[in-house]
């Protein structure tokens, strides 16, 4: 061999070598990929071998605060695909089996397949293809599953409520998001977690612990039995069950009166911060958001007009109006303003520069106690007035202002209170003094925001704030945050729920605030009349409040007994009118249900007429109201 030849052969070999090394590089490779970059290959042989079924835990059930079992579980059955596993599908006697189309079908499998649509998605591992078959139609493709390989049955809970009430507290379930999925590894397409109420801010503690259950398979993929006779299984974990404070017969009777009357009933138990009923109208049946309907359920009571998914009574946001009178009245006491014997002359309004704010006709001079009791607009307009315009307090009216705004703070207004419900309205309410530094240009007094004496212009509150004022008053000085959960299986509440907040005012001056929501049920010219029960000696304060929208609105706050008090309420009507028109007598038969526990015979007659009343416009009872209004005096009328 000569030396050109020798050279074209070493070169041959060499390049031949390299292929070999580049082709043994290339396998080991994908080796590497298969068995540890990726999880297909693993679950491919798995799957031969194994299947791991999830077991899922029993959701924690709800209890009202009297023991009755308010949301449970019943038995669901989810159809569950391995696509790798179907052989042979007659496709159109699956879909006659379990009451589907041919088109349905289709457009199931290219979701489960598209990865878009369903992140993570292997032929290897079990999918879910349609969920919550009713009890028919999981028997009739029980007796067929034999003809279907690929297809499996998955056991797991679906809720059931024992009240067709309190839709917006109880809350509902929902499949997962793909933001849910990667936020917590603990779900899966097509798990159910809490969306709206309690079910959402519980979630964690109701949905419990899943388990396994790894079963053998034989060549054939049919299940011959558990692995190691179940060495391996884990068994699921149930939730916690809860016990609410919610006393659902209080609660049903608040929806029932409540009815065609947009609005907000709210009742606390002041000792406790616990929330007795949280009652908001429009409202709708839990039971329309479970099951394969909820869907189109959910999208028709989102599309309605009258918004029954909207809680207003933790995310309605309104101007509480003279309810709010007493939280002025602890300031300007607190701040010396006032003391209890100081008294400011009405005559009919309060004058201002650039305008005038009216009152109604009452006895002039009037105290604190009596300003409540026959709720004096022009009293607290001179309160606001001693207290930013005096340069004896403070060296500003910005300084004066952000003192009276952390007063109110300490009151829980100007903030969400931290109600464990989702959606409670958090934005603030309680302007600070740059705000109005940018409004004025910097050149404001109390005449500028003079509505903020009467809980109007930008002061907003919702119903449980309101309703927070009354139980802090109840409690002549602290409240504890309310909450609609009363105890947790094997877990103590949250610390907020269990602590006292303490205002910024001292317990003295809240002895003279009852007094004089006292005096607004028993004294002459009280706008509480209504309240008035020989029996129980409740204390209130009625709300008015100026609409520029329509009719007013009708508010008002109460708590009883005087001493010892046992329950705070908030009685907020969109469109309601006067606060003793319609606010005031619904509390009344509030006050009687949770007393008594019925409506006492000589109060039947206003049972009815609250019954038969309507504040949706167009009605004639808004429209015969709505002209007895064009009549009264200007600006406020209690």
């Amino acid at each position: 061999m000569n030396e050109k030849s020798t050279y074209i052969y070493d070169h041959r070999r060499y390049i031949i070598a390299g292929v070999v090394v580049v082709v043994l590089a290339l396998l080991l490779f994908r080796l590497f990929s298969l068995q540890i970059l990726s999880n297909d290959y693993k679950k491919w042989a798995d799957s031969n071998a194994f299947q791991r079924r999830t077991l899922y835990p029993a959701r924690g059930v709800i209890y009202d605060r009297k023991g009755n079992l308010l949301v449970y579980n019943q038995p669901s059955y989810d159809v569950m695909v391995i696509m790798r596993e179907i052989k042979q599908l007659d496709t159109l006697d699956f879909c006659r089996t379990i009451g589907i189309t041919k088109a349905f079908f289709d457009e199931q499998m290219e979701a489960i397949k598209d990865k878009n649509r369903n992140p993570g998605y292997s032929p290897y591992v079990s999918q879910i293809f349609m969920s919550q078959l009713s009890e028919n139609e999981y028997g009739a493709l029980l007796e067929k599953f034999y003809k279907f390989s690929g297809f499996y049955i998955r056991h797991r809970p679906l809720r059931e409520f024992g009240c067709t009430n309190a839709a917006h507290i109880l809350g509902s379930l929902g499949e997962v998001s793909r933001n849910d999925i990667e936020q917590d590894d603990y779900y899966v397409p097509g798990d159910n977690s809490g969306r709206s109420g309690i079910e959402r801010s519980y979630e964690k503690i109701l949905r419990g612990e899943k388990g396994v259950e790894i079963l053998l398979r034989d060549t054939h993929g049919r299940i011959k039995g558990k692995y190691e006779d179940g060495k391996y299984d884990e068994e699921p974990v149930s939730g916690k069950n809860l016990t609410l404070s919610i006393d659902m017969d209080l609660q049903a009777y608040g929806e029932m009166i409540l009815k065609n009357k947009p609005g907000s009933i709210v009742m606390i138990e002041p000792s406790t911060g616990e929330i007795l009923c949280l009652v908001s109208w429009p409202s709708y049946d839990p039971n329309l958001l479970i099951g394969r309907e909820r869907n189109t359920n959910f999208e028709m009571l989102r599309n309605d007009q009258l918004k029954p998914l909207f809680d207003r009574s933790i995310m309605g946001a309104y101007s509480p109006g003279s309810t709010f009178k007493p939280a002025q009245a602890l300031i300007f006491l607190q701040e010396g303003v006032l003391t209890k014997e100081k008294t400011y002359a009405c005559y009919g309004g309060y004058a201002y520069t650039g305008g005038r704010l009216g009152c109604h006709t009452h006895y002039s001079p009037a105290s604190v106690v009596s300003a409540i009791g026959m709720s004096c607009n022009t009293f607290f307009c001179w309160g606001l007035h001693d207290l930013l315009d005096s340069r004896a307090r403070y060296a500003t009216i910005q300084e004066a202002f952000e003192g009276w705004r952390n007063y109110m703070v300490s009151m829980g207004f100007g903030h969400s209170l931290g109600v464990d419900l989702p959606g409670e309205y958090r934005y603030s309410t309680i302007p600070n003094s740059q705000y109005y530094d940018n409004a004025h240009n910097n050149r404001w007094s109390s005449g500028s925001i003079i509505s903020t004496a009467i809980g109007q212009g930008e002061i907003l509150a919702t119903p449980l704030q309101i309703c927070n004022l009354a139980a802090t008053i109840a409690n002549r000085g602290y409240y504890i945050v309310p909450h609609v959960v009363h105890s947790i299986q094997d877990m103590p509440l949250e610390e907020k729920y269990r602590t006292r907040k303490y205002t910024d005012v001292k317990q003295e001056y809240y002895d003279y605030i009852v007094e004089g929501m006292r005096a607004a049920v028993i004294s002459l010219g009280g706008t509480c009349g209504k309240f008035y029960l020989p029996d129980i000696e409740i204390c209130g304060k009625t709300g008015t409040i100026q609409n520029p929208h329509g009719r007013n609105h009708s508010a008002c706050i109460a708590f009883a007994p005087m001493k010892n008090p046992q329950v705070a309420i908030a009685v907020y009507i969109e469109n309601g009118g006067a606060g003793s028109q319609l606010a005031v007598p619904l509390a009344r038969l509030m006050l009687h249900k949770f007393f008594r526990g019925e409506i006492p015979d000589y109060d039947k007659w206003l049972e009815r007429d609250m019954l038969n009343w309507s504040t949706l416009p167009g009605t004639l009872n808004y429209i015969v109201r709505k002209q007895e209004e064009d009549t009264e005096v200007e600006h406020h009328v209690e």
